[in-house]
């Protein structure tokens, strides 16, 4: 790896080595970091106490969607970002580290940002309904963009993980359905095929170091997603599926020695040769899921790099 691997403090790599090899996905979504509260990030970041936050409540097709707005008071005229947290499809909501810090830092920048939840696989739920509500997220943010402190045409939608999957596919779904299109989308360390793509020689070096999801493990979680084969196959489901022309500029943010960093690469191949304006790049010293680890460098690098992308 480029970078000496920054690690959460009492987690070593043979922790993770093993979460990796041994637990089931259930086990590795608790595996997870406690994510700190409000006033412990703000602790650590004190700039993050300017940022109000509000909870908001949208309707959508299968019910209530729960969402929150975070923006520093104040005319607003730059970029706005709907942003979708991870969990394996099955886990995740917006108090962990990957959707309320990303929401505090980006909006303490300038960039006022709504985290959406979404309904997890779980109990017979399964795609579209994860999908159907961050559409119907997305498309009530765009009504409401003033009073999100943006406009419409400068809103961008953005995930990390899981949510990047959810996000890249309601991208191809705008684009078919003729509906207000983000200005970009932000893919960060996302999963958008339905099998693992090859590794390449450095990644598979990085991954050797740590360990992360095999292709058996990215099937079982894609089939939790779906539910059978047929829906691998669709194209809005996995956005490597079918056509993938037409779309605004992409910014594809990978962790380094993370497995599902073949797919990120391997998109950014994609939407290259269909024409699409694309950014792939990963970050030094990290491992799936850094956005939900604050108060450590790679994670903090990240929110810089995506602040940077929606203010070009």
């Amino acid at each position: 790896m480029t970078d000496e691997l920054a690690l959460p403090e009492g987690v070593t790599i043979e922790d993770i080595k093993h979460a990796f090899e041994t637990m089931s996905l259930e086990e590795m979504v608790a595996f997870m970091p406690e994510s700190p509260d409000t006033a412990e990030l703000v602790a650590h970041y004190p700039n993050l106490a300017a940022v109000e936050v509000r909870d908001v409540a949208i309707a959508g097709r299968h019910g209530e969607v729960r969402a929150r707005h975070y923006r520093v008071p104040g005319d607003l005229s730059g970029a706005g970002l709907v942003w979708v947290h991870g969990g394996g499809f099955i886990g995740g909501d917006l108090d962990m580290a990957e959707s309320h810090w990303v929401g505090l830092t980006i909006a303490a920048r300038g960039f006022p940002v709504l985290a959406v939840e979404y309904t997890k696989c779980l109990d017979g739920v399964h795609y579209p309904v994860p999908s159907d509500d961050i559409l119907d997220a997305w498309l009530w943010a765009c009504a409401n963009s003033v009073e999100l402190g943006t406009t419409a045409d400068r809103l961008h939608i953005g995930g990390a993980s899981a949510g990047g999957n959810l996000t890249a596919g309601v991208v191809k779904r705008l684009r078919d359905d003729a509906s207000p299109m983000p200005a970009s989308l932000v893919l960060v360390y996302g999963l958008v095929h339905p099998e693992l793509p090859p590794m390449s020689e450095s990644l598979a070096t990085s991954v050797a170091q740590l360990g992360s999801f095999t292709p058996e493990a990215v099937r079982g979680i894609n089939l939790m997603y779906v539910d059978d084969e047929a829906g691998l196959a669709d194209p809005y489901a996995f956005a490597a599926n079918g056509d993938t022309s037409g779309q605004p500029p992409v910014y594809v943010l990978n962790s380094e020695a993370d497995s599902l960093r073949a797919s990120g690469e391997a998109y950014a191949a994609q939407l290259e040769n269909a024409g699409v304006v694309v950014k792939v790049e990963f970050e030094p010293g990290t491992g799936h899921g850094h956005l939900n680890q604050p108060f450590l460098p790679g994670g903090e690098r990240s929110l810089d790099r995506i602040a940077e992308w929606l203010d070009s």
